[in-house]
């Protein structure tokens, strides 16, 4: 039997989300100036995820500014995320497939001397290893993403874990940015990226500055 709550959270979160997502991938992934289909698929799964993960870090200041009630957790908020981290992982399953045959050379360097692989220590290392932390961190907020979880690590070790958010946003941040100078992207990227970027945080910065001014 389906709880009256979880089929409120399937009909009215999931199902809008899963229609938003779908659109939303579906239009870029037809618009985007590449003859390539996978990178239009990299590109449109990135910065939907990255929409879906801003979206999830504005919901908790705009309850305090409208003085509603910001619990610990809100179905939407944690829905919102669950679709943040699927799309994040489908980009980095899609992103792997694109730039060279052997994809381990991504976070590993060759050397032509010794054919001794080494973690690489470039600038394209640094834009992937920050892409594996944030997928794996990902991973993780979707695994304890449940009621499940919630009860059996308590509330104030649930939201620790789930404050993990702030650093996937980071990580997100900074590999965006690293490939927007790597492969010196369009306008219209870097016009997203910024407006996206800065959406979240002028957001959290307002509500942190909410919270602090409470007596």
């Amino acid at each position: 039997m389906i709880s009256v709550r979880l089929k409120r959270r399937l009909v009215e979160h999931h199902f809008v989300l899963a229609v938003i997502v779908a659109a939303s991938l579906a239009l870029g992934v037809e618009f985007l100036p590449s003859p390539n289909p996978l990178f239009r698929w990299s590109m449109a799964t990135a910065y939907v995820g990255l929409a879906l993960l801003g979206a999830s870090l504005i919901i908790g200041p705009l309850n305090l500014l409208n003085r509603r009630r910001n619990p610990v957790s809100t179905d939407l908020r944690r829905d919102v995320g669950i679709w943040a981290g699927v799309v994040s992982c489908v980009h980095f399953v899609v992103g792997w497939q694109i730039h060279m045959k052997h994809r381990y050379l991504y976070f590993l360097s060759e050397s032509e001397a010794t054919r001794q692989l080494r973690p690489r220590t470039d600038f394209f290392g640094f834009a992937n290893d920050t892409g594996l932390a944030a997928v794996l961190i990902a991973l993780l907020l979707l695994v304890l993403s449940n009621d499940y979880y919630l009860r059996k690590l308590g509330s104030a070790r649930w939201k620790w874990f789930q404050q993990w958010n702030y650093a996937l946003f980071v990580l997100v941040l900074a590999h965006g940015i690293a490939y927007q100078i790597i492969e010196k992207r369009a306008a219209g990227f870097v016009v997203a990226l910024t407006i996206l970027s800065v959406s979240a945080i002028v957001a959290q910065t307002v509500g942190y500055l909410k919270v602090r001014a409470r007596p």
